[in-house]
């Protein structure tokens, strides 16, 4: 059944066209959207209102959601091998499912409130491997958000955690479409490397790694694989799958640039958190920009936010118009339209009750979107063409549940890090 819409203002997310009327938001992945003239008498009234389509988080994740206020590592870290060793692999090594659950559905309803309907999400959890990955698909359906997963294998837990990584991926992509996944050059062995390209290529996936986010990736890169990382994954074919995702890409030389300028990979950028691990801002020399998609590596999942925070940071050394930094946060439309992924069609649509001082014109929208905007004006959000959250309350699941049952298990992760 289709939802209608009277009294919209609807802005294209491409040309920033404004068109009032009538709207008809059909239901299904593929769903498409129509001005009509008229009607049915139980149609939404959106006087008033700002209609457009929702975003896509390009490199989330969920297995973080209950770190929040977590206790304070027992050493302080000192650089970013360290913030990873002390907390992020200390946290993701206690992860159990009904812990994996809870993320999952906290991370689901946060990105739907934000007005994102459709996650990227890298997942890590070395002692609950197994159907980790459905579990976090099973929490984003019920909630009602798409997605596109994949688990973090790596070699630093053993040799028993790589090969049960294997499986899981494996498991998942025979059921659902999904990534590859390798959390970094430095702890991948070329054995993993190797079985993870096998696996997309048997089911025409992609590999989804985090890259040069710190120097101690290409160090490591070149004292054991004498090369830096971009030639390494060049070498094992991971750049020519067009569903690849290279997270964060800071630390790159001037040839590495212009390989990865001449390849089919994507660059998913993640400004909030490399500020906050100090390692650095990405920079989109070298004929990068075409690839670039925003994404919050688990900050949180306000991709307006990320969007701001990126054009405020960027703006000054990246040589990017405001219509650029629009873009960084709308091509992952293009990347999943690309690859045939659905979920992500016309019908995917936040409403915004936005009470702007100042007029909302096609020429000045993307001076609201990244000086007025807030992800507190969203109101609704239609996902699929179903309501996922109407006046601002999910409509599949009951928020003080999922709520409550994300604090008991935060209290019993944070008893495992003391």
């Amino acid at each position: 059944m289709s939802i209608f819409l009277n009294n919209v203002t609807y802005i294209d997310w491409q040309n920033h066209e404004i068109t009032t009327g009538n709207l008809r938001v059909d239901t299904g992945n593929n769903g498409m959207i129509e001005f009509v003239d008229s009607c049915p008498d139980e149609a939404i009234d959106c006087q008033g209102k700002l209609i457009t389509k929702s975003f896509v988080c390009a490199h989330h994740h969920a297995y973080s959601a209950l770190a929040r206020g977590m206790p304070l590592p027992q050493k302080t870290p000192q650089n970013f091998v360290q913030i990873l060793e002390y907390i992020w692999w200390n946290l993701d090594k206690k992860l159990d499912q009904e812990m994996i659950r809870a993320s999952a559905l906290v991370t689901a309803l946060s990105c739907l409130k934000n007005g994102v309907t459709f996650v990227i999400d890298h997942h890590a959890s070395p002692f609950a491997i197994e159907n980790s990955l459905e579990i976090i698909a099973e929490a984003f359906d019920e909630v009602g958000i798409s997605h596109l997963l994949c688990y973090e294998m790596s070699g630093r837990d053993g040799e028993d955690c790589q090969q049960k990584g294997l499986q899981e991926t494996e498991r998942y992509l025979q059921n659902r479409p999904g990534l590859v996944g390798l959390h970094a050059s430095f702890t991948v062995s070329d054995d993993l490397m190797k079985s993870a390209v096998d696996l997309a290529e048997k089911y025409d996936s992609g590999i989804h790694i985090h890259v040069a986010e710190d120097l101690a990736d290409q160090e490591a890169c070149k004292k054991e694989h004498h090369c830096r990382v971009i030639q390494r994954l060049d070498k094992f074919g991971i750049l020519n799958f067009p569903k690849t995702i290279l997270g964060h890409c800071i630390h790159l030389d001037q040839n590495e640039r212009s390989v990865l300028s001449g390849s089919e990979a994507w660059i998913a950028v993640n400004t909030e958190s490399n500020l906050n691990n100090n390692v650095g801002l990405f920079s989109n020399r070298g004929g990068l920009e075409e690839r670039v998609l925003l994404g919050t590596d688990g900050m949180h999942s306000d991709m307006l936010r990320s969007t701001q925070f990126n054009y405020l940071c960027h703006k000054d050394h990246d040589g990017l118009s405001v219509p650029d930094f629009y873009l960084r946060l709308r091509r992952a439309h293009k990347y999943l339209k690309t690859n045939n992924f659905s979920g992500d069609s016309d019908n995917n649509l936040i409403i915004l009750n936005y009470n702007s001082p100042t007029p909302v014109t096609t020429n000045n929208w993307l001076g609201h979107i990244f000086y007025g905007l807030t992800s507190d004006s969203v109101e609704s959000v239609i996902a699929n063409g179903e309501w996922v959250v109407k006046d601002r309350q999910p409509v599949r699941t009951n928020e003080d549940e999922i709520l409550a049952f994300a604090k008991e298990q935060a209290i019993r992760l944070w008893e495992k890090l003391i």
